[in-house]
């Protein structure tokens, strides 16, 4: 485990697989404490127990869109006297595979919104009074919320709404860092129900991921949007273009 200086306290959602699992592995033996939900929660705690020889662990399984689930999330960080970091990682891809807008259905696309923009928000709520000065705040978003791919129109639009959000919140709070990172393609159950029946294994593993975000959660980069392939480019070295 890496030597701190101070006890440092990360909420991380979406954490029992992909890029959540991958940042609470890669924070944990930095030395950061935990708070790691998800709705699986038999895998929530299969990565509590192996990362708590590691660090200290604190998980509870739920849904984010849920505000009783934000509150107890809220709980817990007051518990560990207040956060150095929240991830926002958790999300909702949409139909599988992705439909064109003409064929989107609305119900489904508001709860792509709720989970995608409201949701991020609505954690951000319900911890601001446990943030502590400096605090980082990372919204995960994607290249589609700058690029328009066809049949990528509800997806990429709900990450669009995140990084304005983000952008926003930047603007009024600006003794914290806002950070809203895309971290590319990466080999996760998400982005292969993106491209179901498709082979995948090209795309990099999320590790390769972490430590751009590690740059951001313990560095002094300024608020704003980032590429995790730009931010840590040796990271990818090899990865195919």
């Amino acid at each position: 485990m890496q030597a701190n200086q101070q006890q440092r306290t990360a909420l991380i959602t979406g954490a029992s697989r992909g890029l959540g699992l991958a940042l609470a592995r890669g924070l944990a033996w930095r030395g950061w404490n935990l708070i790691l939900t998800a709705r699986d929660e038999q895998r929530l705690r299969m990565v509590r127990d192996e990362l708590s020889i590691i660090t200290h662990v604190a998980a509870v399984g739920g849904d984010v869109t849920t505000p009783s689930h934000r509150q107890a999330l809220a709980i817990l960080a007051r518990g560990h006297a207040g956060l150095d970091a929240v991830i926002n990682n958790a999300g909702a891809l949409g139909p599988s595979p992705q439909p064109e807008l003409f064929d989107y259905p609305l119900e489904t696309l508001k709860k792509v919104f709720e989970a995608n923009v409201v949701a991020p928000l609505g954690v951000l709520q319900a911890v601001r009074d446990d943030l502590k000065p400096g605090a980082r705040i990372i919204n995960v978003t994607s290249d589609a919320a700058v690029n328009a791919y066809p049949g990528w129109g509800g997806y990429g639009s709900s990450k669009a709404a995140l990084e304005q959000l983000s952008a926003v919140l930047a603007a009024e709070n600006p003794s914290l860092r806002v950070y809203w990172v895309d971290p590319g393609d990466m080999r996760t159950d998400m982005h292969q129900a993106a491209f179901p029946g498709e082979d995948i294994s090209d795309r990099p593993l999320p590790e390769v991921r972490v430590p751009a975000f590690i740059k951001l959660l313990e560095g002094d980069l300024p608020s704003g949007r980032y590429v995790a392939a730009a931010l840590a480019p040796a990271a990818v070295e090899g990865e195919a273009a």
